[in-house]
């Protein structure tokens, strides 16, 4: 049986390995072996011209969009917040025609982390740009509990309160078109948001890649099997 292949989608920054400094598309080590325990195939996706989006997400039976930089906050009609991170102009170009192509497509969606919040902003919602209490040191990926909504695709994966791996300073704010949040923190943050339709569409607040729960990773990958 051909495993799904997934594309998750990559920094691209300044980076030094051995004797080289010079430009990289990097992703963490943790997402592609996550797809692998998941029973899926992983696929690279770095930064390209968003016109050739569709072209690329036509070839997959998953898509990833993972963590990373804050969205611009013009992208959701904001003026940046001074703790806001620079930003990644070309991922979010990149990454919001990838998603468009997936929700045109049908193809299976997974938004982690800067993920879901740029789900969120491709669907017209917005964000907080700055909040405490999601991350415990810089560099550090600290665990707090995430409760999932009954009913919800989310809660169809994993339906009781769970510890989770998170990294991060911002949220959603107002919910995208066609959006449901599908589980919240204790102080009510949105921690995961799932499309109203038939389509395999999710994003997570957290990092599962830095955990060992397959169930979300596996839920994408035995989507895009079918």
């Amino acid at each position: 049986m051909t495993k799904p292949l997934i594309g998750v989608t990559t920094y691209l920054d300044q980076a030094r390995w051995r004797v080289w400094d010079m430009p990289a598309a990097l992703l963490p080590a943790q997402y592609p072996r996550l797809v692998r325990e998941s029973g899926g195939l992983a696929v690279m996706l770095p930064p390209d011209g968003p016109e050739a989006a569709a072209a690329v997400v036509a070839r997959l039976d998953g898509l990833v969009i993972a963590g990373g930089a804050d969205v611009e906050p013009g992208r959701y009609g904001a003026e940046p917040d001074p703790r806001t991170g620079p930003p990644a102009r070309e991922r979010d170009a990149w990454e919001l025609a990838l998603i468009d192509a997936a929700l045109a497509s049908g193809t299976p969606l997974l938004g982690i982390c800067r993920g879901m919040q740029l789900l969120n902003v491709a669907l017209g919602g917005t964000l907080i740009q700055h909040m405490d209490g999601h991350v415990d040191a810089v560099g550090v990926i600290g665990r707090h509990a995430v409760k999932p909504v009954p009913g919800t695709r989310y809660a169809s994966l994993v339906p009781e309160l769970t510890e989770v791996p998170t990294y991060h300073h911002q949220a959603v704010d107002r919910l995208g078109t066609g959006l449901t949040a599908s589980a919240h923190a204790e102080d009510g943050t949105v921690e995961a948001v799932e499309t109203d339709g038939p389509a395999w569409v999710l994003g997570v607040q957290w990092h599962p890649e830095m955990g060992e729960d397959l169930r979300v990773m596996r839920g994408l990958v035995e989507a895009a099997g079918r």
